[in-house]
């Protein structure tokens, strides 16, 4: 059973720039190109292949998901983790399946890396598409920790915590770390009330094929801070350029996403328009699994 799982990984991957990049397409590559970039760094997109990736197809888009080099299932010792490397396995994924404009649908931390790679190749996205995704980074670090502080005001362990935290180096892998494990903790990340519908999908990913390969490499924070300067960035203003650029931005959060901010949220709006903008309730940070239903109606709407 090991050897027959093994044989059909490697028949998933492709080897790109001289790497073993895991990279998956579904559906007819006549339709509508989408490519899935995952959060990270450390992240892999085994949740979004496990619930969405062929729900997407459905609705009749050929989806390509991936893991970027040195993450997930994309296994790269010499990987450097850094936007540029990203940015040449793109161009090696357009390569590949001869796409000539994609839409780049870019989650968390993923959205970082679809919106400096449109900004560099506008003319190979046909739409931006940030589902969750980050987009001014300390705003997000200081909108964790000050919602923390709140909630244990008269918790002076808690304080003490937080406070350690605030006075690390905030350009540095451990800040980014130990912000997001307090979020963890904290249940920033979990819907309020699961559906019927949200948690069969959980089931089924944590009991399939895709939850056995959910790789997480701990190195790759750490590689990303060390090689790449642009490691807390607000992306608001690259933005505004790509949307004068011609290429259009759609944005789709939750509204129980804790990383963000009501402000975060309103100028991410107004950045988009009301009209490429969705804000799901009863959903948070991995709002693919959480509404999907909504989730696949909007991007949809939006790309169809």
């Amino acid at each position: 059973m090991k050897s027959i799982f093994l044989c059909l990984f490697f028949g998933m991957s492709l080897f790109v720039n001289g790497q073993n990049l895991y990279i998956k397409t579904y559906g007819n590559e006549k339709d509508k190109p989408i490519i899935f970039i995952h959060g990270g760094p450390s992240g892999n997109a085994t949740l979004f292949e496990g619930t969405t990736a062929q729900n997407l197809t459905n609705q009749g888009f050929y989806v390509i998901a991936y893991d970027r080099r040195g993450e997930g299932r994309s296994a790269d010792p010499n990987a450097k983790l850094t936007y540029e490397e990203a940015y040449q396995d793109l161009n090696s994924i357009y390569k590949k399946y001869h796409l000539k404009k994609a839409v780049l649908l870019g989650h968390s931390f993923g959205g970082l890396v679809a919106t400096l790679y449109t900004n560099k190749y506008p003319q190979n996205v046909s739409a931006l598409v940030l589902a969750g995704a980050l987009f001014s980074q300390q705003e997000t670090y200081d909108h964790i920790l000050d919602t923390l502080k709140k909630k244990y005001s008269i918790n002076s362990e808690q304080l003490k915590r937080i406070n350690v935290v605030e006075n690390l180096d905030k350009n540095s892998a451990e800040y980014r770390k130990k912000c997001f494990e307090l979020a963890g903790e904290n249940n920033f990340f979990k819907m309020p009330h699961p559906t019927l519908v949200s948690k069969k999908l959980y089931a089924q990913y944590e009991a399939g094929e895709y939850f056995k390969t959910n790789i997480r490499n701990k190195n790759a924070p750490l590689l990303f801070y060390q090689n790449e300067k642009q490691n807390n960035i607000d992306t608001r203003p690259i933005l505004k350029k790509i949307k004068a650029s011609g290429v259009p931005i759609y944005g789709i959060y939750g509204k129980q996403d804790g990383i963000f901010s009501s402000a975060q949220i309103k100028s991410i709006e107004n950045l988009t328009g009301k009209n490429h903008f969705a804000f799901l309730d009863n959903c948070s940070h991995y709002l693919f699994v959480d509404q999907q239903n909504e989730f696949l109606s909007n991007v949809k709407n939006w790309i169809k």
